[in-house]
């Protein structure tokens, strides 16, 4: 453990993001689009444009200690002004996007933000109504001014005299506070998560120690996940910071797949949704030529395991000879026409990703693996790039512990253990125990390998009306993989059996209703037409034969209605809202048991 700890011991955000400035200087930091155009800002345009913000900043009231919040789309704006406060020895804290009025109200004021900086005038009048009530916030920006008031903008910012980094870098010190994460608060009011630059610069170091021998500087990344969240802000932020990663941003996530198409990205994070997303596109235009569409299904399927052998190192010279001969026949021109033609490393997390599509995108050349972690850890617990085991996370990341509790629950200790929750000293006890150990809320198992493998959330298990324990998300995962399945919802607490409420993926949808001659004038209707009841419900036996009698889904409850992130039913990483989809289906779910 204590080989990154000494690496590490001294640096901050900002000493990295100078020592990556001295080494990068001319080369393409950030970039992001105007119209059809691209912008590229160079690291030492970058460390110009920080010490600029940073100096605006200053004179508008931010001391060392202070909080800035921050409400932006993926841009470049937002690397800088995050950056630029933690040279003041200040906590930049983003807040997502969506957040209402009320939520504003209660994020802002919790952090006790004195300065914000938003983008555009649909934010800023977020903030007029609770403007009066946070009493901390002396000052408002805004990055494109419209109509809306405001105290200055980002140009204004720009325009003040640059600040000496090179003194300035001193004023942060490891133990300060390099962002507060709020959690999403599906289970009460958000908790503000305090992540310090020395959990940031071990997370960093951490991963590089798995991805030994790559060079990372000028490597190319797609930012689309909001930067509230603290995978994104790992991967494209910190992680850019230290390595010199070269950052493409994407203000809309549902572009991202568009984006890679013109970025080739070498690194790409991704919920399993956008994974999902990714692989019913392929297989839908695929799937329009149904000779060609059965060749790369054998493709595929002759290709899984000695992808995984492959992983794991055991690859004999004829399973290189084949997997060669079918890449160049199946795989290979899918990978360019997705822009993943140089991806070294695929990762999925935030939620659990299904194993049979995690080896599906490893059989067609993705390097796909599957991360684990919350924002209390920094963002990554268990992790492997290669010698993956599908189903599992992983074993824990370099220079820390991660065991299994008396009761199950899966628990880590090291270096990029978070700080405590702000203002909450109970929670923070009950969260890390007396020996630091920090108490995940999830039941796991760990294999001869140490590789862990989720169960499920400790407070989600379904525990039927016969007493028995089950995983809802190891469930909702197996009915995604039906191609008409998006989103699936199990149910069943309390209840006789297992049913769920899944919903149509319209993308999927629209290519099988051609296929099959299905006329349909919205996705409501067709999730009543009974040949779609009939496919899904035919499928249903297949993907539950994993599972024993009592755990199976009996009866599925089919909707039209696309479940979106950051809603009254998902997160904004497309986790479930179990109680929105409880309260928005009661009928439904009513009615599977009648």
């Amino acid at each position: 453990m204590s080989s990154i700890v000494e690496r590490i011991a001294g640096q901050t955000l900002p000493k990295a993001f100078l020592a990556t400035v001295a080494e990068r200087g001319d080369e393409v930091a950030l970039r992001s689009k105007v119209g059809d155009e691209w912008q590229e800002m160079s690291w030492n345009q970058y460390r110009d444009a920080v010490a600029r913000v940073a100096s605006g900043l200053r004179d508008r009231g931010v001391k060392p200690g202070d909080r800035v919040v921050l409400m932006l789309r993926n841009c470049t704006e937002f690397h800088v002004l995050d950056t630029a406060v933690l040279f003041l020895g200040a906590t930049p804290v983003s807040i997502y996007n969506s957040s209402s009025t009320e939520q504003v109200e209660y994020l802002v004021g919790h952090c006790e933000a004195v300065v914000g900086v938003v983008e555009d005038d649909g934010f800023l009048a977020r903030f007029a109504p609770v403007r009066p009530a946070l009493t901390s916030l002396t000052r408002l920006g805004v990055v494109k001014p419209g109509t809306e008031a405001h105290d200055f903008t980002y140009g204004d910012l720009l325009t003040s005299e640059p600040l000496d980094l090179e003194t300035e870098v001193e004023v942060s010190s490891p133990d300060d506070l390099a962002t507060i994460i709020y959690t999403s608060g599906t289970t009460g009011p958000p908790k503000g998560v305090m992540i310090s630059h020395s959990n940031g610069v071990f997370m960093v170091e951490s991963l590089r120690e798995l991805m030994a021998g790559v060079e990372f500087a000028g490597k190319r990344l797609v930012s689309y996940l909001p930067m509230a969240h603290i995978a994104e802000r790992t991967v494209s932020h910190y992680q850019h910071l230290v390595l010199g990663t070269e950052v493409s941003t994407c203000p809309e996530p549902s572009q991202v797949a568009a984006y890679c198409q013109e970025v080739h990205p070498h690194v790409m994070f991704g919920v399993p949704r956008v994974w999902e997303k990714i692989n019913a596109g392929v297989m839908a235009a695929v799937s329009a030529d149904p000779d060609k569409a059965q060749k790369f299904n054998e493709a595929v399927e002759a290709s899984g395991p000695i992808a995984l052998r492959r992983s794991q190192g055991t690859a004999t010279e004829e399973d290189e000879a084949t997997w060669a001969f079918l890449d160049e026949v199946a795989f290979k021109g899918v990978r360019e026409l997705l822009g993943f033609d140089q991806l070294m490393f695929a990762i999925s997390g935030a939620a659990p990703i299904p194993a049979p599509l995690l080896t599906w995108f490893r059989a067609i050349g993705v390097p796909m693996s599957e991360v684990y972690g919350m924002s209390e850890n920094t963002g990554a617990m268990t992790w492997t790039p290669e010698n993956i085991k599908p189903g599992t996370v992983g074993p824990a990341v370099p220079g820390t512990e991660v065991a299994i509790a008396e009761d199950g629950e899966v628990i880590c200790r090291g270096p990029h253990v978070f700080q405590g929750y702000l203002n909450d000293p109970d929670k923070t006890a009950e969260t890390i125990d007396a020996d630091g150990w920090l108490h995940s809320g999830d039941i796991g198992e760990i294999d001869e390998d140490g590789y862990l493998r989720i169960i499920d959330r400790k407070k989600e298990l379904i525990i039927t009306a016969g007493g028995k324990n089950i995983s809802p998300a190891n469930l909702e995962a197996a009915l995604k993989m039906i191609p008409l399945v998006g989103q699936a919802a199990a149910i069943g607490d309390k209840r006789p059996f297992v049913s769920a409420i899944v919903a149509l993926d319209p993308d999927a949808a629209k290519v099988w209703a051609a296929q099959h001659g299905v006329d349909y004038s919205s996705l409501e209707e067709l999730a009543d037409n009974p040949a779609v009841v009939a496919e899904i419900e035919g499928a249903l036996a297949s993907v539950m034969e994993p599972f024993n009698n009592a755990e199976r889904v009996k009866k599925v409850k089919i909707v039209g209605e696309e479940w979106l992130p950051d809603s009254d039913l998902l997160t904004p990483t497309s986790k479930l809202k179990r109680r929105g989809i409880n309260a928005r289906y009661a009928a439904e779910i009513e009615a599977l048991y009648a």
